[in-house]
């Protein structure tokens, strides 16, 4: 028998769970990036991780892929509507998460802070 009921909360962190993704789709909110550029950013990523996580980003619909026709091969990444839309999640977790490490007394230092994710020339 097929089950029809889901869970809202594993839904949301069947798409954003892995290791990296939430990182790569904040970069993400802020403009396109090269292969290469989202590697430098989320540098504790290696390359077939990288690749494996924007693979299925890209499989789930949050992240679009686009090829260019040019030699050397160009592709961009970017936030497709439904990337767009978890964006008030990400802040939401970010936000939360500091204030739990103010709890535990430790400082915050993370990119994400004090930036809005909202895309900006995607």
């Amino acid at each position: 028998m097929q089950q029809t009921d889901r869970c809202p909360v594993e839904a949301t962190l069947e798409l954003i769970g892995g290791k990296y993704k939430a990182l790569i789709l904040w970069h993400l909110s802020e403009k396109k990036l090269r292969f290469n550029e989202l590697l430098k950013l989320v540098n504790s990523a290696t390359a077939k991780m990288l690749t494996q996580q924007l693979r299925e980003l890209e499989a789930q619909n949050l992240v679009h892929r686009e090829v260019f026709p040019v030699i050397p091969p160009k592709v961009e990444y970017s936030l497709t509507e439904l990337g767009i839309s978890l964006m008030p999640i990400l802040a939401a977790m970010r936000d939360w998460g500091a204030d739990y490490l103010k709890t535990k007394n430790l400082e915050t230092c993370c990119f994400m802070m004090g930036k809005r994710p909202l895309p900006q020339g995607n």
